[in-house]
């Protein structure tokens, strides 16, 4: 690659900084004097952690990288391309995953002001960039130290909307049919008869078509009825917050129970009973982080009132059972994410509509531990969830 000016570089690395600091929540101008170093030192001064051994040199690659991106035109098509083609079976720079790591952040800030400018024609070259440049900028939120880039999707036209005008147009054509105008030499008797013989033929449709008609205008209501399963099925019917156990103790009258008072953010604390008491003790419990539903209805589990339900990933005999680890930096009370199925959660989901018990056996780990609502991960602004149990369900 062409070489940078020095200019170029102190630009870039004041990005870096800012954009590293703004995804740990520290005071970028604490470290604005240290753009002179490297890039790694930089990461972990910011971070206050090492890299992790077995990602080093994959790190370094991604730095190297960052540092020596060109600013000709040329040299910045070819690195670009060269990106696009990495990601091209990669969902993350580094790791195999879905978990973000600084390189992911340091190689973003290089390359967006170079991508933003970008012509549709160069764009449509570069889907695989474009796809991972997304993921980040709607898994992270960057303030306004970037502007979005705007990405292309297919648009979709579910079957309903087809059938539907199909259907829609049928009356119309029928009703134009009705109010024909008689011709001059054809009298209101003779029209009469017609309209009572086609009236009657009407009523006594040929065989096979009858069925043919039938299933036509069941059609849509079979398409509206998917949809609306579909709909229940969605895990953006649930509330996913990170909480941080603040308190954990035993049930009062059940040697299977822990009691945990959570903070979600709110306040104060939700009192949450789960069933963990043969995995782990209130100790191990106490000061983590976790996952709950917070919009199941509020009940009581032997006496004790429940507020939520903490997710965990489980073996297939239950032997081991454990609360999904959530990435540290996530944020007391932020809502978990699953990129494609945005929407609404509900205030409180019905529990004669068994939304949950449709949904939770889409819930699973992945071979690598990450949790997943079918191939989606759970996502928060620090990275996806995980456990040490994997291929295993969640709920």
């Amino acid at each position: 690659m062409a070489s940078v000016s020095n200019g170029v570089i102190v630009d870039r690395k004041r990005t870096i900084v800012s954009a590293l600091c703004k995804l740990k929540s520290v005071d970028a101008t604490k470290f604005m004097d240290d753009v002179v170093n490297d890039l790694k030192s930089l990461s972990i001064n910011i971070a206050q952690t090492a890299i992790e051994k077995e990602y080093n040199e994959e790190f370094n690659k991604w730095v190297t990288f960052a540092e020596n991106f060109p600013s000709d035109p040329e040299g910045c098509s070819k690195g670009l391309s060269e990106l696009n083609e990495y990601l091209r079976t990669k969902t993350v720079l580094v790791g195999g995953g879905y978990r973000f790591c600084d390189a992911d952040i340091i190689v973003f800030s290089t390359v967006h002001p170079y991508v933003i400018s970008l012509p549709d024609s160069d764009k449509n070259k570069l889907p695989h960039l474009f796809r991972w440049m997304d993921y980040i900028q709607s898994t992270h939120n960057f303030g306004e130290l970037f502007q979005p880039i705007v990405v292309k999707k297919a648009h979709f036209d579910p079957p309903l909307t087809k059938l539907t005008a199909k259907v829609d147009a049928e009356p119309s054509t029928k009703k134009a049919g009705a109010t024909k105008k008689l011709a001059p030499n054809e009298s209101a008797s003779s029209s009469k008869a017609d309209t009572e013989k086609k009236s009657d033929t009407s009523k006594k449709p040929a065989a096979g078509k009858t069925e043919a008609a039938t299933e036509k205008k069941k059609a849509p209501e079979k398409v509206a009825a998917a949809d609306e399963k579909d709909k229940e099925l969605s895990v953006g019917l649930l509330k996913i917050q990170v909480g941080f156990i603040r308190k954990a103790s035993k049930h009062p009258s059940a040697d299977s129970l822990l009691v945990e008072e959570i903070d979600v953010g709110e306040g104060k604390c939700r009192q949450v009973v789960s069933g963990l008491a043969k995995y782990c003790t209130p100790e191990e419990l106490q000061d983590r982080l976790v996952v709950l539903i917070t919009n199941v209805k509020p009940g009581k589990l032997r006496d004790v009132l429940s507020e939520g339900l903490v997710l965990c990933a489980s073996n297939a005999d239950h032997t081991a059972v454990e609360p999904l680890i959530v990435p540290k930096g996530a944020k007391i009370g932020e809502c978990v994410t699953f990129y494609g199925h945005e929407g609404k959660p509900e205030d409180v989901l019905n529990p004669k509509k068994k939304q949950l018990d449709k949904i939770t056996p889409n819930l699973f780990t992945d071979e690598e531990g990450v949790a997943k609502f079918k191939d989606v991960p759970f996502m928060t602004s620090a990275g996806p969830c995980t456990s040490t149990i994997r291929n295993a369900t969640v709920k």
